[in-house]
């Protein structure tokens, strides 16, 4: 079970934010920060990197943006074993907003695209790696991409400097069998020399199933965040994968700790995780946003009514 090379992610901030437009206190940021710490997480993904050409700081909080003095704010120089990590997505970021990493406490920038992006995404990705940092190439709803265009995009990557790829379930809606012949392809193209990464949507409580599978089949960079909190239905819960790799290092109580403090809290202001909307959405393997428009919206219970809209416009598109 004990396997040295895996590493885990916490993406609570990140993808938690995407619930809340980043609007998270200090106290909470600290105490997820805290907590990745103590449990001896290997990264915390912080945020986005992001220009201010593409979003608004009234509507969002400072974790969409990164600023060195809000990280600072809350890490000091982070003198610990922790990385910390935020994300980029091509066409939010301009190169001059992304400092030398020897001025940034951020150790590593994910990037993140669509295979369509790919050349765009591997640019970014390789501008990031003169900069100091680490990265990622992370591929977006895969789970849409035509074979050959993934095939052409993974191919493109293997000629890059890119060394870690993920594989993203963006809309929870993929099975074991697919993460096993993904977590094959991304291999047999991208070569040993390249790290695996998998990131998973609970749309269909499989997050952390397909998870363990994407262990099983090689896979080193797991994507997690406490309490499960994500986009829509969340993410795999960091909990689950502390308590199933069987890494000394790793501490389950400080995890839990932020849970009874920081999270529980939160989730009586923010309404993340397991809904019938984001199941259906799931199923027919669409982008949330139908689903977390239902769930924010007055008829949230009428479940039919969802599903025939969601399935007539699908059979429309």
């Amino acid at each position: 079970m004990y396997r040295e090379t895996i590493k885990i992610m916490d993406c609570t901030v990140r993808d938690g934010g995407l619930m809340n437009a980043w609007q998270f206190d200090d106290d909470f940021v600290k105490g997820i920060y805290t907590a990745c710490v103590d449990a001896g997480i290997d990264y915390m993904e912080i945020g986005y990197k992001s220009s201010e050409h593409a979003y608004s700081r009234e509507e969002n909080g400072p974790w969409k943006f990164c600023d060195e003095t809000d990280l600072r704010r809350i890490v000091g120089d982070n003198n610990t074993d922790l990385k910390l990590s935020a994300m980029a997505d091509i066409g939010r970021i301009d190169e001059e907003d992304i400092p030398q990493a020897s001025d940034s406490v951020i150790d590593m920038l994910r990037v993140a695209c669509y295979t369509h992006q790919v050349d765009k995404g591997i640019a970014l990705a390789e501008h990031v790696l003169d900069k100091g940092y680490e990265t990622t190439l992370n591929i977006m709803a895969v789970s849409t991409t035509m074979e050959r265009d993934l095939d052409e995009a993974l191919n493109d990557i293997a000629k890059s400097r890119v060394k870690a790829v993920y594989i993203v379930d963006s809309f929870g809606s993929m099975y074991s069998e697919q993460i096993q012949s993904l977590c094959e392809k991304y291999r047999s193209i991208l070569g040993d020399d390249v790290t695996l990464g998998f990131h998973g949507h609970n749309n269909q409580q499989l997050a952390y199933a397909n998870t363990v599978e994407a262990v099983i089949r090689g896979v080193d960079m797991l994507d997690g965040s406490l309490l499960g909190m994500g986009r829509g239905a969340g993410n795999c819960p960091t909990e689950l994968l502390l308590g199933f790799l069987k890494n000394p290092k790793y501490s389950l109580r400080p995890a839990l700790q932020a849970i009874q403090d920081q999270m529980i809290p939160m989730q009586q202001k923010v309404d993340w995780g397991y809904h019938l909307p984001y199941m259906i959405v799931g199923m027919l393997n669409q982008h949330p946003r139908s689903a977390m428009a239902c769930m924010d919206g007055d008829d949230r219970n009428n479940l039919t009514g969802f599903f025939d809209k969601v399935t007539d416009e699908a059979i429309i598109d």
